[in-house]
């Protein structure tokens, strides 16, 4: 068994833009973008873990490797446990949780991050690029991360606090998050057998879970700044600097 895997969880009912893995990008499903980077990355076994057929076909029909999960997970992380556990036996060493709304990450940052992952210095990492302006610090959209330190090239530190908006603003320590997390293997059982906490519920994102549990998240920094796919605005966005 491969000691790192990628698990990228999709499916069709995501409720700003509604069958969003299988939009199309340079005639191809977004899907399949975010599937054939992972691959690139050269890093492991690369899974898609889905509980809609049509997600199903589509990667099988590409050569890819997809589970048909349950479809009553509560989160994308419990879709990625599934494989975790049915699939792999719970032998890798790092789970990586990549979105399957960013079509335009660099393979290079999946590397990078799991590079970190090896040093055994957190339970989860993770990635971020600068914000560019003040709309996208205004934008629900866009989830931020405050960290401990300044990050820079190449850098860490630890994660202080996520969310999409807030009064309390610190524009020195914060960031725009990319959606990729990767797990040791003891983190992610841990994870899983916690309780939804107060604000994963109140905001709407998983990794509030971890931080309100004490579990150690860090971030490392990335020149780049990827986008996620949430809404008709942000794909006609991704397909203007994808297909130019």
């Amino acid at each position: 068994m491969n000691k790192i895997a990628i698990i990228i969880p999709s499916r069709l009912d995501a409720q700003r833009l509604p069958n969003k893995p299988l939009k199309l990008i340079k005639d191809k499903e977004m899907i399949l973008h975010v599937y054939d980077l992972a691959v690139k990355a050269e890093v492991g076994d690369v899974f898609v873990a889905t509980p809609d057929q049509k997600i199903y076909d589509k990667v099988r029909a590409h050569g890819g490797k997809v589970i048909m999960t349950n479809k009553n997970h509560t989160t994308g992380t419990d879709r990625i446990f599934e494989v975790f556990e049915k699939e792999l036996k719970k032998q890798t060493d790092i789970i990586i949780n990549l979105q399957g709304d960013m079509p335009n990450l660099n393979p290079s940052a999946i590397k990078n991050l799991i590079n970190f992952m090896e040093k055994k210095m957190c339970d989860i990492g993770t990635l971020a690029s600068d914000i560019k302006n003040i709309e996208d610090f205004n934008n629900q959209n866009i989830c931020k991360v405050v960290t401990s330190q300044n990050i820079n090239q190449g850098s860490y530190s630890i994660a202080r606090d996520f969310y999409r908006l807030s009064k309390e603003v610190i524009p020195d320590l914060t960031y725009h998050h990319i959606g990729i997390y990767a797990f040791t293997n003891k983190a992610l059982r841990q994870y899983v057998n916690l309780k939804r906490s107060k604000l994963e519920k109140d905001r709407q994102l998983e990794q509030m879970r971890a931080l309100e549990n004490k579990m150690t998240i860090s971030v490392g920094y990335i020149n780049a700044y990827p986008l996620s796919v949430d809404t008709e605005q942000d794909l006609l966005e991704i397909k203007k600097i994808m297909e130019n």
